[in-house]
């Protein structure tokens, strides 16, 4: 697992800039002091540090849980399959256009169960993020995911996907090549696969790009990640005309946040993370990620595969269903 000792601080965690600063400066500098002095200040920071993130993550609104969701130094797909999966196996292409590095997949092994994995990958560092357009499939990229689904069905693998895009990218080519019906004919496969799904969203989930992997028996979210049918940005450019302006008031709108969703439940399972976001411990959510899949697993095989089909069909025909209360 990729650990970054020191992240990029967000905008809201600016005041923690003295604090990192000083915490680098004494892993780098041999003269700050004898063993034992540097050894007594770097705790003493390092509690400081944790009791300041515990007020600015204590009540995170929507709009500053997006910026931790979207944090370049979170972990993505190819950082949980190499650390919590064996015998990863990754299969390319769709077998019609190209291999879209933007979702990946392939056979693996959970606790030595044979698994199918599949989930969006943004990249890292500005090669890594332009070869997998910054985690924005194009439409070969949810074919191959269709292609995969398949085998897993055909073997009856349960299938794990990860979320983790900002939505399918809608670049002219990728509408050429035919997004929405890619998209759709996902949607309706994942509706009635013949085997077992659980769907964890990691950083964020944007629209059909999300739920193209995304309709399973069991949805997880990480807490500080979230999961909306548009982007705050997007939202704020469609209802108000202001993009950046209202993206704020977009986000709180959307109630994007995972324990919003939990309440509605319309998210099963909410997974924790380390105080200041899963790029602060990746170990440990890595760890919590196999803990939550693992009770999922267990949850699904003690059910019949007839009765995990039905329960997914009701939880599909729920979504949007409301009652209306005159005052």
């Amino acid at each position: 697992m990729i650990i970054n000792k020191t992240p990029a601080l967000l905008d809201f965690e600016k005041e923690l800039a003295p604090i990192v600063g000083r915490i680098d400066q004494l892993q780098n500098d041999p003269d700050a002091g004898s063993v034992q002095e540097v050894s007594d200040e770097m705790m003493r920071l390092e509690k400081q540090q944790q009791s300041e993130l515990r007020k600015l993550y204590r009540n995170l609104d929507s709009w500053n849980c997006c910026k931790v969701a979207r944090h370049p130094d979170r972990p993505h797909t190819k950082d949980y399959i190499e650390e919590i999966f064996t015998d990863f196996t990754e299969l390319h292409g769709d077998r019609m256009y190209a291999d879209d590095k933007a979702l990946i997949g392939g056979m693996a092994r959970f606790d030595d169960v044979p698994v199918m994995v599949i989930g969006h990958q943004k990249g890292r560092g500005t090669e890594g993020r332009i070869a997998c357009n910054w985690g924005m499939p194009h439409p070969e990229g949810y074919r191959k995911a269709l292609r995969l689904l398949r085998i897993a069905e055909r073997f009856k693998l349960p299938v794990i996907s990860f979320i983790d895009t900002p939505g399918a990218f809608c670049g002219v080519g990728a509408e050429e090549r035919g997004m929405s019906h890619a998209i759709g004919v996902n949607l309706a496969a994942l509706a009635t696969l013949q085997t077992r799904i659980i769907a964890v969203v990691i950083g964020e989930g944007g629209s059909g790009g999300a739920l193209a992997i995304g309709v399973c028996d069991e949805l997880l979210m990480f807490e500080n990640s979230i999961y909306s049918v548009i982007s705050p940005e997007g939202c704020a450019s469609i209802l108000w005309k202001s993009g950046n302006g209202t993206a704020e008031q977009a986000a709180n709108a959307l109630q994007m946040r995972a324990r919003d969703l939990h309440k509605r439940d319309l998210v099963d399972k909410i997974i924790p993370e380390a105080i200041g976001g899963a790029h602060r411990n990746p170990d440990l959510a890595a760890k919590n990620l196999a803990d939550a899949l693992r009770s999922s697993l267990k949850n699904l095989f003690s059910q019949q595969l007839e009765t995990c089909l039905a329960k997914r069909t009701k939880k599909l025909r729920e979504y949007g269903v409301f009652s209306e209360r005159r005052s």
